[in-house]
């Protein structure tokens, strides 16, 4: 049986068409495995899918090829993000070092622009315009004075993102706090829910600060930067939910005994109420979540959760309605 190729043993011999398409004058048996064009020795680029020659390296190099490289590794790090196990803690996180870092390039290169942008102080959930304070409400006015209000509700959000950059402790423990807690906490009850408590803990803690100023008309002058209140919501949040799974909590309860008791010392400049007020809020949000838990419940636990916040922003008007001077 005749046989149209060389038999074992059989040395093969070049045709016509063995040689390499960018040198004519040299003979291979190599064939690209993209393209099936013969290559020498010199033309040849080992990769994971055998030989290939310099053309088809090129062109799967360059161009569209490569945009998709950036594209899928993009969206890689995306699913790596959305797979972190607290995403909306370590959001929180980020978004406040990076405040922070502007906060101290703007107080060392622009005046504080950068805090005095952020921060909460009673005046400004004031109507616009100077309001009067009667002779003796305000220490060292006795014959009374002026205080400028200027309304900028939103601040009462913006003023968790902000530390005080003259202590740098500040934004340590309370990032160190988030990152202890607020991880379990998110992966206990979701990153939505775990959201919508950070954000209505912070808010409370601003309602501490502004309802405060009923009681000492000074306090309507003290501007407050710093998440406190949101982790100290967070914190509660925590009592709240360890105590419906009859966890020992004594420990926690403890640890946030001590803390509000710092807020108490002389000389601390801590804002109590804030702590107070974002207590408040994050124990009550979470016992809304843990009272409505379950798929059967869920459409109730938005209802109120929704009831809750609209409840938070119609306070946030307090002083409209009832002005503190």
């Amino acid at each position: 049986m005749s046989s149209s190729g060389p038999s074992y043993g059989e040395r093969a011999e070049f045709s016509e068409s063995d040689v390499c398409y960018r040198h004519p004058d040299r003979q291979s048996f190599t064939l690209c495995q993209r393209c099936g064009r013969t290559i020498c020795g010199d033309c040849q680029i080992q990769s994971p899918v055998g030989v290939l020659c310099r053309d088809c390296v090129k062109q799967t190099s360059a161009g569209p090829k490569g945009a998709a490289r950036v594209g899928r590794s993009a969206r890689v790090a995306g699913r790596r993000f959305a797979a972190l196990d607290a995403p909306v803690t370590m959001s929180i996180i980020a978004v406040s070092v990076v405040v922070f870092v502007l906060q101290l390039l703007s107080h060392y290169f622009g005046r504080d622009g950068v805090t005095s942008a952020l921060w909460y102080s009673p005046t400004f959930s004031m109507a616009d315009g100077l309001h009067e304070v009667a002779p003796g409400q305000l220490a060292g006015y006795p014959e009374g004075a002026f205080i400028e209000g200027e309304f900028q509700p939103w601040r009462m959000l913006t003023v968790m993102f902000t530390h005080s950059v003259g202590f740098l402790p500040h934004i340590l423990f309370n990032m160190l706090a988030l990152y202890m807690f607020g991880r379990n906490l998110e992966q206990m009850i979701g990153s939505m829910r775990f959201l919508a408590l950070y954000v209505f803990a912070g808010l409370g803690g601003s309602l501490g600060v502004m309802f405060w100023g009923y009681a000492d008309t000074m306090s309507l002058l003290g501007a407050t930067v710093g998440a406190s209140g949101a982790i100290f919501g967070v914190l509660a949040a925590t009592v709240v939910a360890f105590r419906s799974m009859n966890v020992n909590v004594t420990s926690l309860i403890v640890l946030l005994a001590i803390n509000i008791g710092i807020g108490f010392m002389p000389g601390m400049s801590i804002s109590w109420q804030a702590h107070f007020g974002g207590m408040i809020v994050g124990a009550i949000t979470m016992w809304i979540i843990v009272q409505t838990r379950g798929p059967r419940r869920k459409t109730q636990q938005i209802i109120w959760l929704v009831a809750l916040a609209a409840l938070l922003i119609a306070l946030s008007f307090a002083y409209l309605v009832i002005s503190p001077v």
